[in-house]
């Protein structure tokens, strides 16, 4: 299913959820407190919550997300429609449980790995985020501010400021239309793309300073162990911003960002230039993504990891 209209699928509901993925990032939190929105302006007496762990707090300003529940209580009561953005079933996380008792599922996203869990899928890896997605499913007479101020934090976010080749014609057509709405939309964008806390700034320095470059220095990548991330009190919404900044560096084609999750486990965040389709990589280790932003999870030493990740670079680099 290309499209549909939303607040038709939800005529009737009382107890709307919506969640994103684990670890969420802009474009997931941003969906999620837009969605909610609209939905709570044009409903009347409907129960809209979003569940999400750790949503980052550079988008605290965003309408809606002091009443993100972050946590995952039990709830004997199913709800009415269940929306799942940003992601697929497995990346639900504590949500799932949610997602399975819902006498409704919907599913938004804009990865190509997502094969559609929910009962009505709108995927479209084509479009470059899932806010844009679902500014294309909204019906714009009943979109107010905080709707496109939500949207367009999104959008700016999961394109690099419109920067990665996800950016399409119509995506700076969709966020020209939500700038209309009235917001300050370079306040919003350096809030949520530029500006970092004193601890973000640190452990950046940290993962630049220790940063190494591999296969010809085409690549580099940094990690952050259990240990480092104890000493400095990092949660990893602390982490945003490092695989890019790697990724800016002059003459990269891949740029790897780590950080340990657990005993030998590893989150994997991966950027590339027009040369490698990292989520092709992402891919070969249950992870997922775009052409030039993916990621995963993967166990073993960061030595292993990297000599994988170093082999399946290689086959793309090498062509």
């Amino acid at each position: 299913m290309s499209s549909i209209n939303i607040l038709k699928e939800c005529e009737g509901a009382k107890k709307i959820g919506i969640s994103g993925h684990i670890r969420p990032d802009g474009d997931a939190v941003s969906s999620c407190l837009a969605l909610r929105r609209y939905l709570m302006i044009n409903m009347d007496g409907v129960d809209v919550r979003v569940n999400l762990e750790y949503p980052p707090s550079i988008f605290s300003d965003l309408w809606g997300y002091a009443d993100i529940i972050q946590d995952f209580p039990e709830d004997d009561e199913p709800y009415d429609v269940y929306f799942a953005l940003d992601c697929n079933y497995d990346r639900l996380g504590g949500a799932q449980k949610y997602f399975d008792k819902a006498k409704k599922t919907i599913n938004f996203d804009h990865h190509v790995s997502n094969e559609g869990d929910a009962m009505i899928n709108i995927v479209e890896p084509e479009i470059a985020s899932t806010t844009e997605l679902l500014y294309k499913n909204m019906e714009k007479d009943k979109i107010d501010v905080e709707v496109a101020k939500a949207l367009y934090a999104g959008m700016v976010t999961d394109t690099g400021i419109f920067q990665y080749s996800c950016t399409s014609p119509d995506t700076m057509r969709r966020a020209a239309d939500l700038i209309e709405y009235g917001f300050d939309f370079s306040k919003l964008i350096k809030r949520v793309f530029f500006e970092k806390t004193y601890l973000q700034s640190q452990i950046m320095g940290r993962c630049m300073m220790e940063s190494v470059r591999f296969m010809d220095e085409r690549c580099i990548v940094s990690v952050v162990d259990q240990r480092t991330a104890d000493f400095y009190g990092v949660k990893p919404k602390d982490y945003e911003g490092i695989v890019s900044q790697l990724n800016n560096i002059r003459g990269i084609d891949v740029a790897i960002f780590m950080y340990q999750i657990a005993p030998q486990t590893f989150k994997v965040s991966l950027r590339s230039s027009e040369k490698v389709n990292v989520a092709k990589i992402a891919m070969n280790f249950g992870g997922g993504g775009h052409e030039r932003a993916a990621g995963c999870e993967m166990k073993g030493t960061f030595h292993d990891c990297v000599n994988n990740l170093s082999d399946k670079i290689a086959e793309q680099l090498d062509k």
